[in-house]
């Protein structure tokens, strides 16, 4: 099968290799995924980079998302399963080999029916952003009447979070860098977008709750915005942080925290509680159903533009980065 790999850490363009390896079978409790489309994201481009703990010791296809057909099944998954349209995550997690190729072997839990009326690009955007986008939001109880912070409202987590807390029932705010980001975030149903470039997020927020606060804040830069996060959090509020990019070991102001006492969540997929993934999954699933989400895809890359997708994610992309592996994909 043609597939992307890389054998060390370095940059794209001189790591990453596409050629013809031997095609997976499926084991006890696995399927095996004909890939159609595979997704990007930031941390396919820092585990390539030699960041977030992978140290590669053999061949490595990345990508942790995708979609595409299950064609063969191993010992224990119904033979009814082969033919399923899915989607695809944490396919690389504790494994070499991820969805950067035509195939790809996961647990059986791993590959989610994926409804007819979504695309396999779209769904290949599932996965990292909307498993932490729900986590994010709903980890700590239902959100319904609540005022929910999402920073980062356009990005593949934020707006996926801003869909999210929408639907169940919160005042959604969300902050962004630019016009078009912003235009992503309204669409997406936040009801106030702060550009946090040219205005004073604290102050337009605290007007906006009459100095009351926020209920629960989705963060994308935990270290970087803690000073005004902490201005702007509600006593008993709870901050949910998927990245601190920026800060990467912030210092955290214990006492201030204590006096409102807040909540911090630390969210990351690949160790949510599986009850948690499975709520997730079913929550999902049934938006997707109903037509309720909406998908940003920037422009999709063919198997042998990996390279080019992963430049794109590391510059910043205005949507998903997915790379289409079959035609029609």
């Amino acid at each position: 099968m043609r597939a992307v790999w890389y054998d060390e850490n370095g940059r794209a363009p001189q790591v990453l290799h596409v050629g013809n390896v031997p095609t997976p079978e499926p084991g006890p409790g696995e399927v095996r995924v004909r890939l159609a489309t595979s997704g990007v994201n930031p941390i396919d481009v820092k585990r390539r980079l030699g960041a977030r703990g992978q140290v590669v010791r053999q061949r490595t296809i990345p990508h942790f998302d995708g979609a595409g057909i299950i064609d063969a099944v191993g010992e224990g998954v119904p033979p009814a399963r082969i033919s399923e349209r899915v989607w695809v995550f944490e396919a690389q997690w504790k494994r070499a080999f991820g969805t950067a190729a035509e195939s790809v072997v996961v647990p059986t839990s791993r590959a989610v029916r994926l409804p007819d009326n979504v695309s396999f690009v779209e769904a290949a955007c599932l996965g990292i952003p909307a498993l932490t986008a729900h986590r994010a939001v709903f980890a700590d109880g239902p959100v319904a009447g609540q005022t929910v912070l999402v920073t980062g409202g356009a990005g593949a987590v934020g707006a996926y979070a801003v869909q999210f807390a929408k639907l169940g029932g919160a005042r959604v705010l969300a902050t962004v860098s630019g016009r078009e980001k912003a235009e992503i975030a309204a669409d997406a149903g936040a009801d106030y977008v702060f550009n946090y470039k040219t205005e004073d997020v604290v102050e337009r927020v605290m007007n906006l709750r009459d100095g009351g606060g926020l209920d629960r804040i989705v963060e994308v830069e935990f270290g970087g915005n803690l000073p005004a996060t902490l201005r702007m959090l509600k006593p008993n509020g709870v901050i949910a942080a998927y990245a601190s990019d920026a800060v990467l070991e912030p210092k955290v102001p214990f006492y201030t925290l204590a006096y409102v006492s807040g909540t911090v969540r630390f969210v990351v997929v690949f160790v949510m509680p599986e009850p948690a993934k499975e709520q997730a999954i079913a929550d999902i699933n049934g938006w997707l159903k109903a037509g309720a989400l909406r998908h940003y895809v920037a422009k999709p890359f063919a198997l042998e533009e990996t390279a080019a997708a992963h430049e794109l994610v590391e510059r910043g992309s205005l949507g998903n980065v997915v790379v289409e592996i079959s035609p029609g994909g």
